[in-house]
């Protein structure tokens, strides 16, 4: 995972050099050491005819165009360079960049349609925004649920897609994806991978053909940005341009700029936040309050447990810790997807996919893990809000016993 070769003449390069470097080789050429930010929406030309050749042939192809870009929506080389990047970081032939991750997971849903393939295969849990677009069919696809090991027999013959999120959001369960992408056969595989980021795994190395991230999260990194990414082959991002241009689903310029800054230090986040997520998976393992950890192979900074008390008093306690949606900043954030980010997919949908009422999901930051560990232990103490509290019994299971009510 972390050495990469860009092609034949290229020397392979550590993730982590690759992460400072990408999209940014030109700029000693330039006279520049920081990428520009080129706020333009539209560009100058005394040439139409030629102009009008170039739409054609994008319009045509999708293919970026030699030479300046002609309008916004169609193009912005500050964005690009960040597209580069993520490419470069993904494995991928080519990226194409989003106002959104959900605006990122729709131009593929319509990519997809547009070539007659409505129907989508897809794995729970899912982000719970994504779960409900798929299920709605607000875009008039279809959708059939199913495990990892029911996707082949899911496929249809106008099934244009496979989608699933592993580490999963937000049970953190994991998938084989190598096993899924050969149960998918010709059809594309689409791993969301924002919760592992490049770091942590290359989807495109085990058979994926299609990587998406909601790049609000780990990829900016510090919770001032939202954007969407997908990571493809280059067929496929010209359709995705078409799709965006048509549709105006643009990242904004300042929006690559800061993302493309957040590449450079995604190695060094990701991997200091693991280090102290796996210290507090490992302390909350032990914890009689805690009923159940959840935590992937692979590692990263996501959490995820069930408390035997009541969830809300947990989020109600925390004081350094931020209650809040969203993850992957440098601030650790805790929230409770059965209120929030799930809320939206149907109870049942939800219980059965693993998304207990009882489960916390928790971002972990960078700051010491004493202080998170001293601010979460007390969260977990806390009086409940009602009239009755948890305590652990000598088996650990809670007992409630009666407290007086304040009046």
């Amino acid at each position: 995972m972390d050495a990469m070769d860009y092609g034949p003449s290229a020397t392979p390069r550590a993730l982590a050099t690759e992460a400072v470097h990408a999209g940014r080789e030109d700029l000693a050429s330039l006279g520049l050491h920081a990428p520009p930010i080129d706020l333009s929406t539209t560009y100058p030309s005394y040439d139409a005819r030629a102009e009008a050749a170039r739409i054609d042939e994008f319009a045509t192809t999708g293919a970026r165009l030699d030479g300046p870009p002609v309008y916004a929506r169609l193009d912005n080389p500050t964005v690009a360079r960040f597209e580069e990047a993520l490419a470069r970081l993904e494995g991928a032939e080519a990226a194409v960049a989003f106002a959104s991750g959900m605006a990122a997971l729709t131009a593929v849903l319509l990519a997809r349609a547009s070539q007659g393939l409505r129907h989508v295969v897809a794995v729970r849990p899912l982000y719970g925004c994504s779960d409900h677009l798929l299920d709605a069919g607000l875009l008039g696809t279809e959708v059939t649920w199913t495990d990892p090991a029911g996707v082949a027999d899911a496929i249809r013959p106008d099934t244009g897609l496979v989608m699933v999120e592993s580490p999963a959001n937000p049970t953190l369960a994991e998938a084989d994806i190598r096993a899924l992408a050969h149960s998918c056969g010709s059809v594309p595989l689409l791993v969301d991978n924002t919760f592992a980021t490049p770091v942590l795994q290359r989807p495109v190395e085990q058979g994926a053909r299609i990587v998406l991230h909601s790049a609000t999260k780990y990829l900016g990194g510090h919770g001032d940005v939202m954007g969407g990414i997908v990571a493809c082959d280059e067929e496929f991002a010209r359709t995705l341009r078409q799709v965006r241009f048509a549709t105006g689903g643009v990242l904004h310029p300042l929006a690559g700029y800061l993302l493309l800054r957040g590449l450079s230090t995604l190695p060094v986040r990701v991997r200091a936040a693991s280090g102290t997520a796996a210290e507090l998976v490992r302390r909350l393992a032990t914890d009689p309050r805690i009923a159940r950890v959840h935590y992937p192979r692979i590692g990263g900074a996501m959490i995820a447990f069930e408390v035997y008390g009541d969830p809300h008093d947990v989020i109600a306690g925390v004081r350094l810790i931020t209650p809040a949606v969203s993850l992957g900043s440098v601030d650790t954030l805790i929230q409770h997807p059965a209120s929030i980010s799930h809320r939206i997919v149907a109870e049942g949908d939800r219980r059965s996919s693993g998304v207990s009422d009882r489960l916390l999901r928790m971002s972990v930051g960078l700051e010491d893990v004493e202080d998170l560990w001293r601010d979460l232990t007390q969260a977990l103490s806390a009086p409940p809000a009602g009239s009755l509290r948890a305590v652990p019994a000598a088996d650990g299971r809670p007992v409630e016993v009666p407290r007086p009510v304040a009046r």
